[in-house]
């Protein structure tokens, strides 16, 4: 029979060049060699109106996708509260307090919907009026033309929705498993994936924890918090189809700053009250914070008075500063551990100087001393430099063998299934017989990441340490003159310190890297990997502290230079 129907078709396969064809049920040409679906059609006639215009068919119509018997009607935001409630059920696995799940994390997600109309309220935008709900953000200056071009391109009951003709998003209606992904859009206010993250990051800064945004996407990333290849933790009854592919799909991990603002944009959006203040006891505070990156950073813990008096100085001790109220006029989040870096920069700086020459200097006179307890910047160097490019080198390998192939494929339409299921079978057996082949070289490697805590690195004398602890150096960074303590550091250099006068104007980073002292590049470098986040974030969050420290302490420091010159004034006239 496809032999009669192919008779007149001798056009060879623009895959496999084979002139083989076959007609499936719907009509469609195939190849039987490569099974590839081609858009020709077969030709029917109607004897009984052969004189008909209508009487040769030249398409047909694809047949509806049709619903699994374990498969129900859902809503996205039905997805994303699936989402949000695995991921703090990971959170709370992690040790995170318990009315974390049952309490801030549903009463935040509670507010969303309330707040967005897509839920807990008298008239809710469903399916059908989601259109009616974007048109009142419209201007007023739009005309009816417009507003009912767009009410039948996005209308769920218009005539090509019904036909399964393409819709205006280029998806026909049955290429979707949820109710309203085809008008879906993601645009503020609505959820999507990074946004999840925002939410879960509000809701630990809500009940004061210690897991940082930063620490957050590490969970992310070593896929001990869902997000990567989420759709392999959805039930049967809401498998993901076509449209919803597109709203569901993490192709790359989100960057800092984007989770961030994201966050930003949530707590304007819930309206959220004033969170919880940051005091001491607040794990969140800069005071045990710095603690915690200068245990990280293999620095002494005599530094930690300096870094009290610069956070004291800058005046970033205070509640109100740390403690994040949506309802201020322009409301800010804190970035809590870069800055908490950032602090520690800045006394490194007024401590060292970090211009390729001071510290080298200190750390001559320092070692002449012949004192191994006291803290050598050069030494320090040393032991941090190699440590730091191993674990570069490592978390480059793990990158790039970190598998981003979903187990569960996604399906984006039912033309393509049978291709996508094809190359995934290929790629599972082409992975299955690789892995034969390098199975005992890949038992050989050893193991790079310690999945029980939250440091990058281990210093100490133990065994399995990544080199020596320098914690417990002295620090001497002072001398005494006529009574008077002074610092080593007699200058501090800082970049230009005004702000841009344009809110447009983006990251001078890179234009200033270059010139840049070296070591402070470095420092730069190794808390910025520490982190997890762009050098440029780090460097900014410097410029920040040091404007907040000098604007304060701008009357000391001209002081300390004035005091300075009247006495070499003095020693030079003998008075």
């Amino acid at each position: 029979m496809d032999e009669e129907l192919t008779a007149e078709y001798s056009e060879p396969c623009g895959q496999c060049a084979a002139v083989d064809w076959g007609v499936s049920d719907e009509g469609h040409f195939f190849c039987n060699n490569c099974h590839n679906v081609i858009e020709k059609t077969k030709v029917v006639f109607d004897e009984s109106s052969l004189h008909s215009k209508n009487s040769r068919v030249s398409s047909f119509k694809k047949s509806k996708r049709k619903r699994e018997e374990d498969e129900r009607e859902w809503m996205v935001c039905e997805g994303f509260q699936f989402i949000l409630k695995h991921q703090a059920k990971a959170l709370v696995g992690l040790g995170v307090c318990m009315k974390f799940e049952t309490e801030v994390v549903w009463n935040f997600w509670k507010r969303y919907l309330q707040n967005t109309e897509q839920a807990f309220t008298e008239n809710p935008v469903y399916t059908p009026r989601f259109t009616m709900y974007k048109k009142k953000k419209k201007k007023k200056s739009e005309s009816e033309s417009d507003i009912q071009s767009e009410l039948s391109c996005h209308g769920s009951e218009t005539a090509s929705d019904a036909s399964g003709q393409l819709s205006c998003s280029g998806y026909t209606s049955e290429e979707q498993s949820s109710l309203d992904s085809a008008l879906y859009q993601h645009s503020y206010p609505l959820m999507t994936m990074p946004r999840t993250l925002a939410l879960c990051h509000l809701a630990l800064l809500w009940v004061r924890e210690a897991i940082t945004l930063t620490d957050l996407l590490r969970l992310v990333s070593e896929r001990r918090v869902p997000y990567i290849d989420i759709q392999d933790v959805f039930p049967q009854e809401m498998r993901l189809f076509g449209r919803d592919v597109e709203v569901f799909r993490v192709q790359k991990l989100p960057l800092y700053s984007v989770v961030h603002r994201e966050a930003l944009l949530l707590a304007k959006v819930m309206k959220l009250p004033s969170f919880p203040t940051v005091s001491q006891d607040c794990l969140l505070h800069p005071l045990p914070l710095t603690v915690r990156y200068l245990l990280e950073a293999n620095l002494p813990d005599a530094l930690h008075v300096w870094v009290h008096k610069v956070i004291k100085g800058a005046g970033m001790d205070d509640d109100s500063y740390l403690t994040f109220n949506p309802n201020r006029e322009s409301p800010y989040l804190l970035r809590y551990e870069i800055q908490a870096v950032a602090v520690i920069i800045v006394t490194m700086k007024l401590l060292f100087k970090l211009d390729d020459r001071v510290e080298w200097k200190l750390s001559e006179v320092v070692a002449q001393k012949k004192k191994t307890e006291v803290f050598r910047l050069d030494r320090w160097f040393a032991i941090v430099q190699p440590v730091l490019e191993k674990a570069r080198q490592n978390e480059e390998r793990e990158e790039a063998l970190r598998k981003w192939k979903p187990t569960n494929p996604f399906i984006t339409s039912l033309g393509r299934k049978y291709l996508i299921m094809k190359k995934r079978r290929v790629a599972d057996y082409l992975e299955h017989r690789f892995r034969r082949l390098t199975d005992s070289a890949s038992k050989q490697l050893p193991s790079t990441t310690n999945p029980h805590s939250s440091f990058r690195f281990s210093w100490g004398n133990e065994e399995g340490s990544d080199g020596p602890s320098m914690y417990n150096s002295c620090l001497v960074c002072t001398f005494n003159k006529d009574g008077v303590k002074y610092l080593t550091n007699r200058k501090y250099w800082h970049p230009e310190l005004r702000l841009c006068v344009s809110k447009s104007c983006g990251d001078h980073f890179p234009e200033v890297e270059p010139w840049l002292p070296r070591m402070y590049s470095w420092v730069l470098d190794l808390f910025s990997f520490i982190l997890g986040v762009r050098q440029a974030e780090v460097h900014k969050a410097v410029l920040d502290v040091e404007r907040r420290f000098l604007r304060r302490n701008h009357s000391a420091f001209k002081w300390t230079y004035k005091s300075v010159l009247k006495q070499k004034i003095k020693s030079k006239t003998g008075n």
